[in-house]
């Protein structure tokens, strides 16, 4: 199925910003979730939010399959915060294509390096940051929790 990427307007979108916030609570343990505040996150200046969607078959219905979360930490620097996709949706690209757009958001932006976090057991995840172009810059303990580290990664734009 052909997925369309779109950026979310959350002052036009409350609707979508319910199911994007419903889909962020199943994805992500209770700690790391941002549903509580999840509209004023995507509400926040120098930040945005892109999903997924694909189409469901009857007149016109579609499905959100995935997000990705971005903000501008400095006019150099970004950072992807959230990356999710539906549970069953996953391993048919929609991640990379999310992914590949908020890069490319990124780029239009004249950033020069985005960052973000990943589980290392989290594999799948990570070749897919690798694949894109993303260096693990440090290995932090206890990032998530006490028995759950992460990796900085990087994408460096000079660098391409």
């Amino acid at each position: 199925m052909a997925v369309v990427i779109e950026e979310l307007d959350p002052r036009k979108s409350t609707e979508l910003v319910e199911e994007i916030t419903r889909l962020e609570k199943k994805i992500f343990p209770k700690h790391e979730s941002l549903s509580r505040s999840f509209e004023q996150e995507v509400r926040r200046k120098n930040s945005g939010l892109l999903y997924a969607k694909i189409s469901t078959g009857g007149r016109g219905s579609v499905e959100i399959v995935g997000y990705v979360m971005y903000s501008w930490i400095s006019s150099l620097c970004a950072s992807i915060t959230k990356l999710a996709v539906k549970e069953n949706c996953r391993r048919k690209g929609y991640g990379e294509e999310l992914l590949r757009a908020a890069i490319h958001k990124c780029r239009t932006r004249n950033i020069q390096r985005v960052c973000l976090h990943v589980d290392p057991e989290r594999i799948p995840a990570v070749l897919l940051y690798k694949k894109l172009g993303f260096q693990i810059d440090e290995f932090i303990e206890c990032y998530y929790s006490a028995d759950r580290n992460a990796y900085r990664m990087y994408l460096e734009f000079n660098e391409q």
